[in-house]
């Protein structure tokens, strides 16, 4: 345990640490745009007073409040401090007392059967090591303690934002490892041969929509609080910086309605006991 307190990010992950960072407080827009997914998760972990619950990759922390306010001892873990900082901010205003712990999903800073529950929305899908990431999220909960994951799936709209902005992206290098597709985690069957192992797992698809009033709200709160197309723009001279702003708010005008924009993202619920020791 001293050497997680002392390195408490793995070392291949620094550089995604400081991407997700990267949108501090502002990051809390997007987890407010997609919400109704969010409280769709923390209904089905069902916290109730006192329960002692993980969120992983806990962002800026909008989940992890949605379980105190019903009550629970929740501690929030993640590799980025600018969101955590965000985090705490956040939860002292609404006077919620939660444990903000910096910490690596996939090498997670607790004890065997530490937790009555543990959740990550749209979070642990990330982690570039799904195996350990899994193993870690079952380990830290107890026996008939309950695990849910919110993530997207590979025909969600969050796919396509992705390969909206990804001819802007930089060309890895030839032999950089291929990580595996975080979508996995969207995925029923890849859900129930992996984490169906550990947990008597139910599944729900459902779509939350983030509403914005223009296309440019959009791409200011993207380019803003979501790392992934953050640490893109950033990247850029200006030239190629307005060339990613017009693609990107030319795939955001597909959603636009008489009253705004209104872009559908499609997602999954999975949420079970664990059944394994």
């Amino acid at each position: 345990m001293q050497e997680l307190q002392e390195h408490p990010v793995l070392e291949k992950n620094a550089k995604a640490a400081a991407m997700w960072s990267g949108g501090g407080e502002d990051y809390d827009r997007i987890s407010l745009g997609i919400s109704s997914a969010l409280d769709h998760a923390v209904a089905r972990l069902a916290p109730a007073e006192g329960m002692k619950v993980l969120d992983i990759a806990t962002g800026t922390g909008f989940t992890a409040r949605l379980a105190a306010r019903r009550g629970a001892r929740v501690t929030g873990v993640d590799i980025a401090e600018g969101l955590l900082e965000a985090a705490r901010g956040k939860a002292k205003a609404e006077g919620l007392q939660i444990d903000w712990r910096l910490g690596d999903a996939e090498l997670l800073p607790f004890d065997d059967n530490s937790f009555d529950g543990a959740i990550s929305t749209f979070g642990i899908m990330f982690a570039t090591d799904q195996e350990a990431a899994l193993s870690e999220f079952v380990r830290v909960v107890r026996p008939g303690g309950r695990i849910v994951v919110a993530a997207w799936t590979h025909d969600s709209n969050a796919v396509a934002l992705r390969k909206a902005v990804a001819p802007f992206m930089s060309v890895p290098s030839a032999d950089a490892p291929i990580p595996p597709s975080p979508f996995n985690w969207g995925d029923p069957d890849w859900l129930r041969t992996s984490l169906g192992q550990h947990v008597s797992l139910g599944i729900e698809e459902a779509d939350t929509v983030h509403r914005l009033p223009d296309a440019q709200t959009v791409w200011e709160e993207y380019s803003r609080g979501f790392g992934p197309v953050r640490a893109v723009a950033q990247s850029l001279d200006e030239t190629r910086l307005a060339e990613m702003r017009s693609a990107f708010l030319e795939w955001v005008e597909q959603f636009r309605t008489d009253l705004g924009i209104a872009m559908p993202f499609r997602y999954v619920v999975s949420a079970g006991i664990k059944t394994s020791s």
